[in-house]
């Protein structure tokens, strides 16, 4: 009969070591590819939502939906903020999501308001950790732009041009609509950025956060009807730590040398009046 021979212990870790090596060589390029896969993902939702916020402005006579309360004749493309509590603001569709203007529009499809890179997770009314409802904001020019002249904030700010309808709008191409926001910034529908001294290295700010999912990158879509991902060149925005709710992260900020990205976002925001 003839006898069968097994692995000796040296040979299956030798076997064990390669398929480590193999696994340290390939672990990066994987990580890569879901990174890039989120983010053909993220600007695809994006896309849909613009595509949403558009058709309702068609049916609207030119209307836009707004980024805040209180907006003649525009209703808040989404109510309530956002936060780490088990509040059903962050975790129930129904308590805001699918009342939002936009809902029917965007095809009653949650997963278009949300980028597939955000983790942030809540605790819901059973004690379960479920995600957050959205990641995007809307920038503040359809709103009343009260940040666009910097800090102080102010509803009186007269230099840089609001939206309200889709046809007033100067550059569509170049006015970005909704945002991924960082998930420590994003509280209320809006999105503020500062656009006066957005050039000058010593005074930019960072009002609220981007997110910096897809490697030290951000989804942004345009009036005009594009999406894509930016990549942030500025350690102060590329590497903000995501905290997730156990810290706060402070809002309203000297750019550092996240004031080209603050530029970048300021040129893509609004023009002066």
């Amino acid at each position: 009969m003839k006898e069968t021979r097994g692995f000796t212990l040296i040979e299956l870790l030798v076997v064990i070591a390669i398929i480590a090596i193999l696994m340290g060589i390939l672990m990066p390029s994987l990580q890569r590819v879901r990174k890039i896969a989120q983010g053909i993902v993220c600007t695809s939702n994006l896309r849909s939502l613009m595509i949403a916020w558009r058709v309702y402005a068609d049916s609207n006579d030119d209307r836009l939906v707004a980024c805040q309360d209180g907006m003649p004749g525009r209703p808040n493309w989404i109510s309530g903020g956002l936060n780490f509590s088990s509040n059903p603001v962050n975790w129930d569709l129904g308590n805001d999501l699918m009342k939002s203007p936009l809902w029917s529009y965007a095809g009653e499809n949650p997963k278009v308001f949300k980028c597939p890179a955000d983790m942030a997770k809540v605790t819901d009314n059973q004690g379960r950790g479920v995600p957050r409802v959205r990641s995007n904001s809307m920038s503040q020019v359809f709103g009343y732009g009260e940040w666009l002249n910097s800090s102080p904030a102010s509803r009186q700010q007269d230099v840089w041009r609001t939206y309200s309808k889709f046809t007033n709008i100067v550059n569509p191409a170049r006015t970005w609509v909704f945002v991924d926001e960082h998930p420590d910034s994003i509280n209320d529908a809006a999105f503020a950025n500062a656009c006066t001294d957005a050039s000058n290295a010593n005074a930019a700010r960072i009002i609220d956060f981007p997110a910096n999912y897809h490697g030290g990158s951000c989804g942004f879509s345009f009036a005009d009807g594009h999406a894509i991902v930016h990549k942030w060149v500025g350690s102060k925005i590329k590497n903000t730590p995501v905290y997730n709710g156990a810290r706060n992260l402070q809002l309203n900020v000297p750019a550092e040398d996240s004031w080209v990205d603050v530029e970048w976002m300021a040129e893509n925001t609004t023009v002066k009046k």
